[in-house]
Parts: structure tokens; sequence; C-alpha cells
């Protein structure tokens, strides 16, 4: 991300409490990075950030639902 800052990185709410499922997030303005917090230097999924806010409520929905 040229001109920018670094992104915040932050351990998702949602990973395992046993530290093997660990995964980071971190937001830009318009895009949402994840990553494998045990791989901090490996590959970065990136996503629009109205796709991921879309994607966590279905998660969340379906969750509820159960």
């Amino acid at each position: 991300m040229p001109g920018s800052l670094a992104p915040y990185w932050f351990k998702s709410s949602y990973s395992g409490g046993s530290g093997t499922e660990c995964v980071e997030c971190a937001y830009t303005n318009e895009l949402t990075l994840i990553r494998d917090s045990k791989d901090r230097t490996g590959p970065i999924v990136t996503v629009r950030t109205q796709a991921w806010q879309l994607f966590i409520r279905h998660l969340s929905q379906q969750v509820q639902g159960s």
C-alpha cells in the first residue's frame, strides 16, 4: 500500500481459543485484509469491506439460526 500507513492488524474475535486457529484482520479505506496470525509474512486475503461486512452478517445470521 504505497503512500499509506501500515494497516493495524487485530486478532479476530472468532479465532479459536486453542491458539491454532488464529486469524488477523486489518481495515483500510475500502478493503479488509485477512491473514494467518502464525504466518504474518504469508499470503493476505484482500476483500472489499462492503463484501466482508455482508459475509460476516450472513455468517452471524446462520449461527443465530442454528
